[in-house]
């Protein structure tokens, strides 16, 4: 059977994508139209009328509570990424016409710290160098700063960072190693295996906040950044592991093991695949070059 559509549909628009977004994270009308500053009724109105322009069901409403349909699934993924890609174009071109050219370079606190200071130290020699503002951010953050145009480039670290939709440049390679109290019964093994360390149900696994700033559910301490998680490691309250380079902010009161079947972690050097900023052409090159 040919099933020929003759009708237009009309575009899906940059304001309904947010109104839709808010409804889906917060899946409540009435807080979702608080965090957009408008009235509920407009708000319902507007997700209905968006259902009906794409032909999908998008949210199942009960008397109690609202839930996302697998379309409404489909629909907010797509809609974080246009919405990103609209506020980083709205964001790029305003630095292009800034009177003094600069680069905004995102990175993880307290992470690749050496080469950070290394890469900096290089490119302020290069002829022609710009100011390079460095945005220190919590775990996960750098990669969502460069999605929406915060960032011109950033230092990701894989696995824990994508770098999909980015152009990226390896940089360094380094194995991972656990984080124990000092004195801890398995401080003194040669290595643990990564099963091992989740049994140790006395000292769990820290967790971090996702994109949207929520916690995964778990038994370990919410940590927002590595001065807070190896303070917790002291005390006794926690685990984690890192890359091996995290050894140099740690105290006497740590104790670190190789975790020889952890995942390596590769630090990257990630920018829109669109630019053409020969500042961050130049800070990509100095890079490579360390």
């Amino acid at each position: 059977m040919i099933v020929v559509s003759a009708g237009y549909h009309h575009p899906v628009e940059t304001r309904e994508m947010r109104y839709f977004v808010a409804v889906a994270e917060e899946l409540h009308f009435g807080r979702a139209a608080q965090r957009l500053a408008i009235a509920q009724p407009p708000l319902s109105r507007a997700i209905q009328q968006l259902e009906r322009r794409l032909g999908v069901v998008l949210l199942h409403r009960t008397a109690r509570a609202i839930a996302l349909t697998e379309a409404g699934a489909v629909l907010l993924r797509e809609a974080r990424t246009a919405l990103d890609a609209v506020e980083a174009a709205e964001r790029r071109t305003r630095r292009a016409a800034a009177d003094q050219p600069g680069v905004v370079l995102a990175t993880k606190a307290g992470a690749s710290s050496e080469l950070l200071s290394k890469l900096l130290h290089a490119y302020a020699a290069e002829p022609g160098a710009v100011a390079v503002e460095v945005m220190l951010c919590g775990p996960g953050q750098p990669e969502g700063l460069l999605r929406t145009g915060r960032a011109d480039v950033a230092l990701l670290h894989r696995p824990y960072d994508t770098t999909a939709g980015f152009d990226a440049e390896d940089l360094h390679t380094e194995q991972q190693v656990v984080v124990l109290p000092a004195g801890h019964p398995l401080a003194n093994r040669t290595h643990l295996s990564l099963a091992e360390v989740n049994t140790l149900t006395n000292l769990p696994l820290p967790r971090w906040p996702g994109r949207d700033g929520s916690y995964p559910d778990g038994p370990g301490p919410q940590v927002r950044d590595h001065t807070q998680l190896f303070q917790l490691i002291a005390l006794g309250l926690a685990c984690a592991v890192v890359p091996e380079s995290l050894r140099t902010q740690l105290r006497d009161d740590h104790a670190v093991v190789p975790v020889p079947d952890a995942p390596p972690v590769t630090t990257v050097i990630a920018w829109p695949p669109h630019s053409r900023s020969k500042a961050v052409a130049d800070l990509v090159h100095t890079a490579t070059r360390l």
